[in-house]
């Protein structure tokens, strides 16, 4: 008996001996590998500057950082965690063309966003578009920083560039981390072109929670609001503040400045209570309708099967402004967005989206977004 309860011990204690570091798959599967830029010939450019087209930072002038609001915002104007999360650059893009062979980036954050339930090629990684020969955007690739990788410099190669002719690129910014610094790498004597025009012109604005950000979307362009502004070909303006969206009239005063194609209202639940979004929904709506008379609003209430006071006020909101002759505004209940699977299947934690809740969200916004484009018309 002894002799079984000293194994055991001694089995505890080789258990509690073994290392819980890291391993590297990629040694193991080469799939997992970093594309390197190694030796490649490379000429960088700045990807901020033309002619690189560089949308979603509507009050961003050349030179300056990107930051999503007015920089001339502080907490007077607007709560601490929106100041804070305006550096993260969700719903950002970078537009070009090129025929160049290989495409590399270099880039330098000022601030990464982890969290233990969202991947980093989502919070920090750069996606890779090109167009395909049917004419539509075509996922190539996806570029991450590395989890020993915290001197906040990125340096790598794009896997999958198909190259040999002059072709258009798109790169989707992190959603949930600052970038400083942005350079595109081509090959010595490759041309770089600005990009072809976007079919629609003007952006389509989101401002909402988390979820608008892109929490907790695989890769940058995963998330529901990209997936719009992708299918209809339109610039984005993701003013998504995780935990921060709280309805600041100043906020809804900018917004309604903003030369727009739509505007999207989906804070709900960044409210802290429903008497706050009570208080102001029908406000924030209001500033930005007295700008902006003619831009087509959709109201978006959050998608949980338990808030039925909270939808109701939103619905409020729309009825009045039906009531009041507005012609130009939309309601989705958010308890219709994840469809069938539910949140058994499309949230990671009963709240945010995966891959999966943001598609289902995006199946059901794009016909509403399509018929308040059509309202433009």
């Amino acid at each position: 008996m002894k002799c079984m309860y000293a194994l055991a011990c001694a089995g505890a204690l080789v258990l509690g001996a073994v290392s819980l570091d890291a391993e590297d798959i990629s040694a193991i599967d080469k799939n997992f590998r970093v594309a390197t830029v190694g030796k490649l010939q490379v000429n960088y450019f700045d990807a901020l500057k033309k002619p690189f087209e560089l949308t979603g930072f509507a009050w961003r002038r050349e030179g300056e950082p990107l930051y999503r609001i007015p920089k001339n915002f502080t907490e007077k104007e607007i709560n601490r965690g929106v100041l804070s999360l305006a550096r993260h650059t969700s719903g950002g893009t970078v537009r070009f063309k090129t025929d160049s062979p290989y495409l590399t980036i270099r880039a330098d954050y000022n601030s990464f966003g982890d969290m233990s339930h969202m991947p980093r090629s989502g919070s920090a990684g750069f996606d890779l578009y090109t167009v395909g020969d049917d004419g539509r955007e075509l996922y190539l690739t996806t570029i991450q920083p590395r989890p020993e990788n915290r001197s906040k410099t990125l340096e790598q190669r794009f896997n999958n560039v198909p190259g040999g002719k002059m072709r258009s690129y798109t790169v989707y910014l992190p959603l949930y981390s600052g970038v400083k610094n942005l350079e595109i790498g081509v090959k010595p004597g490759s041309k770089v072109l600005p990009p072809d025009p976007q079919k629609i012109g003007k952006p389509i604005v989101f401002y909402g929670s988390s979820i608008t950000q892109g929490g907790c979307a695989s890769r940058p362009a995963n998330n529901y609001t990209t997936m719009l502004c992708r299918a209809v070909d339109a610039p984005q303006i993701n003013l998504g503040f995780s935990g921060s969206a709280k309805g600041e009239i100043a906020l809804a005063e900018a917004i309604g400045k903003l030369d727009m194609a739509v505007f999207v209202l989906d804070y709900d639940y960044n409210a802290p209570s429903a008497e706050h979004l009570a208080k102001t929904h029908e406000p924030f709506f209001k500033a930005v309708r007295k700008a902006n008379p003619d831009v087509p609003v959709i109201m978006l209430s959050k998608c949980s099967w338990n808030s039925p006071a909270r939808r109701d006020i939103i619905k409020k909101t729309y009825d009045n402004a039906v009531r009041g002759g507005d012609k130009k505004v939309w309601f989705i209940d958010g308890q219709e967005l994840f469809g069938e699977p539910g949140q058994n299947m499309c949230t990671v934690d009963h709240c945010h989206p995966n891959d999966l809740g943001f598609y289902m969200m995006y199946r059901r916004v794009l016909p509403v977004l399509l018929e308040a484009l059509k309202s433009q018309k």
